[in-house]
């Protein structure tokens, strides 16, 4: 999982980069996941548990291109929330890279609504 994740992360995301020392880290103190087909990996997922005094998780799911269009980002999400919440959460956001217009399309599908966009090329959207 910890070569995957970032395999992933870094196609979708190059701006942001990360290290496998980085995913480590972040292994920590989110939950991370991979998406297969097969033996074929084809995304990858995030929740970042509320910090303490918050009720605010993040859910990302990521999906490789050659991969997007086929439902499997709707399945990756799907466990999500529910991790979320699990951990306290009562309030869901997400976080899309800008130039992901796929990635902001699948958000607001599923309920999302734009709540900031910021230096870096991301938006933030919360779960309305």
């Amino acid at each position: 999982m910890l070569l995957a994740w970032p395999h992933v992360h870094n196609t979708i995301i190059p701006t942001a980069a990360l290290s496998l020392a980085e995913v480590e880290e972040r292994s920590r103190r989110n939950r991370l996941a991979v998406a297969y087909l097969g033996d074929v990996v084809v995304g990858c997922s995030t929740v970042r548990p509320p910090a303490t005094g918050s009720a605010t998780a993040t859910v990302i799911a990521r999906v490789l291109p050659a991969h997007r269009g086929q439902g499997r980002g709707g399945q990756l999400y799907a466990h999500g929330p529910a991790e979320a919440r699990r951990l306290g959460a009562r309030v869901i956001e997400t976080c899309v890279l800008e130039s992901n217009p796929e990635g902001l399309r699948f958000a607001v599908r599923l309920g999302f609504v734009e709540t900031e966009r910021y230096v870096l090329p991301f938006i933030d959207l919360r779960l309305a």
